[in-house]
């Protein structure tokens, strides 16, 4: 898909911050950093979408987070920053090569920051050719808990923990 066809498909999801359904759904994310983070730390919401329900939960609390999107909040700055945690909300399954961009990710983290990714794991359980997940056409890169184990290990995080759609990389 092109550039530009992607971006007018990201332009059509309903991706109201305000929507408390669409909160809820990013809460598992929101939660771990309210309980593990200080309103003083620095976050970055990578991938934020055209509204991020993150942002808004986290700057409703006076989180200082910014936020990074290819289409969106393209700015080049917050990527020469570093953080204490990442937040990345159904945004991986997007990655066209997620080597580079969790490369990325691990750089843009401060010593024992936190990367949580959010995202829809398949496992041996799943009926792959009914699994919804897969069909979204910009849904590129589809993940197992194996495949996080493999990125804790390639990019020297201490500890991985899956807990059903949140993952957490700690450094």
């Amino acid at each position: 898909m092109s550039a530009e066809k992607e971006k007018t498909h990201y332009e059509l999801h309903n991706n109201n911050p305000e929507d408390s359904g669409y909160q809820k759904f990013v809460s598992p994310v929101t939660s771990v950093v309210l309980q593990n983070f200080e309103s003083t730390h620095k976050g970055l919401d990578f991938g934020s979408g055209t509204g991020s329900p993150v942002v808004k939960v986290l700057q409703d609390n006076n989180y200082d987070i910014d936020q990074y999107d290819l289409y969106f909040h393209n700015n080049p700055d917050v990527l020469k920053k570093q953080y204490n945690y990442v937040t990345c909300t159904e945004v991986a399954e997007h990655f066209k090569a997620p080597y580079r961009e969790f490369e990325l990710l691990k750089k843009l983290l401060l010593p024992n920051g936190k990367l949580y990714v959010m995202t829809d794991l398949f496992n041996e359980k799943i009926d792959f050719a009914t699994w919804y997940y897969k069909n979204d056409h910009t849904h590129v890169f589809l993940y197992h808990a194996k495949a996080f184990e493999w990125i804790k290990t390639t990019f020297d995080f201490k500890r991985v923990t899956i807990d059903n759609r949140l993952i957490i990389l700690e450094l």
